[in-house]
């Protein structure tokens, strides 16, 4: 694929968003929030059979809801849901929120995947976490790598997590023209990641008599299901533009995203992950759905094949 017009920039240069990370170290877990305080229109697609998430049913193109004032990417499992209350309390507390006669209800979606394995403390991320990761967002606080949801990710799994490679939290992000569209994904895959143009394993599961991988597909194949190996994954992401889509339109970008996945990581959307992608828009300038789909799908892939930087 051929993106000469594209023009790489930082996450950050989306300005109408506030992003923030914040971990438990100690318990390999952390929480990453994406702020949206004007509430803007967003859209979901899960592939993966096994999500964990929060609030999804509004994201539906049939809800009434048309305004998210965050999103919430954790570690954790079911647990890391409970984040979702510490950004409510942030937002609530600033007056952003949908108004109500009551006073404002911030509309928070959250998506978890599952780290336990790597959490000996049994120290999960909370609403303490979550409302600390919206400090971090309005000071500037954010890292890739093992940060947020990153923090305790780790990717082909067929085998156990004797065998896993660690993973991470990364970010890509291009403009094309005026039209900007990026992604942040936390990767936590059953399977592995492979190189798109030469199909060679780039991380996943560690053959650990040569130091070299194991291909997750064959692994799959031969796989004894019925071990405790699996519904331990979920790879977590969003799309962030400033084109003009409404809910509908930007579910369909979300669906177009997940080529990005399937591009690079294999097996995917499977029933042993909960493979997420919502997509948000501050709905600054005219675009095509089409565009703004084909270039989500390209740097969710991209952003993807940077947690291998962190995969040691």
């Amino acid at each position: 694929m051929k993106n000469s017009l594209l023009k790489e920039i930082s996450i950050h240069a989306f300005t109408e968003f506030k992003l923030g990370s914040a971990e438990y170290p100690d318990s390999n877990t952390g929480c990453t929030v994406i702020l949206s305080e004007a509430g803007y229109p967003t859209g979901i697609d899960i592939r993966g059979g096994a999500p964990a998430s929060r609030e999804t049913g509004l994201l539906n193109p049939l809800a009434a809801n048309d305004g998210v004032h965050a999103i919430v990417l954790s570690g954790g499992s079911a647990f890391g849901l409970d984040t979702a209350s510490g950004v409510m309390n942030f937002l609530a507390e600033r007056n952003i929120g949908f108004p109500t006669s009551a006073g404002v209800v911030p509309i928070v979606c959250a998506s978890c995947l599952f780290d336990l394995n790597r959490n000996l403390t049994q120290k999960y991320p909370d609403a303490s976490l979550g409302y600390q990761a919206c400090k971090n967002a309005y000071n500037g606080i954010f890292e890739e790598g093992r940060h947020g949801a990153g923090t305790g990710a780790t990717i082909g799994k067929i085998y156990g997590p004797k065998q896993a490679s660690l993973s991470a939290l990364a970010t890509y992000a291009v403009q094309l023209g005026e039209l900007k569209v990026g992604a942040i994904v936390a990767v936590n895959a059953v399977g592995n990641i492979y190189d798109p143009s030469s199909g060679k394993i780039l991380s996943g599961i560690r053959n650990l008599n040569n130091g070299g991988f194991i291909d997750a597909e064959e692994a799959l194949y031969t796989a004894i299901l019925g071990r405790n190996l699996f519904h331990q994954n979920t790879t977590i992401g969003v799309i962030l533009t400033n084109a003009k889509l409404d809910k509908t339109a930007l579910t369909k970008v979300t669906g177009m995203a997940h080529d990005g996945y399937a591009r690079v990581i294999r097996p995917v959307h499977t029933t042993f992950d909960g493979d997420s992608i919502y997509a948000m828009s501050s709905c600054l300038v005219q675009a095509d759905i089409n565009v703004v789909g084909t270039i989500a799908a390209h740097v969710m892939e991209k952003a993807i094949l940077k947690t291998i930087n962190f995969s040691e």
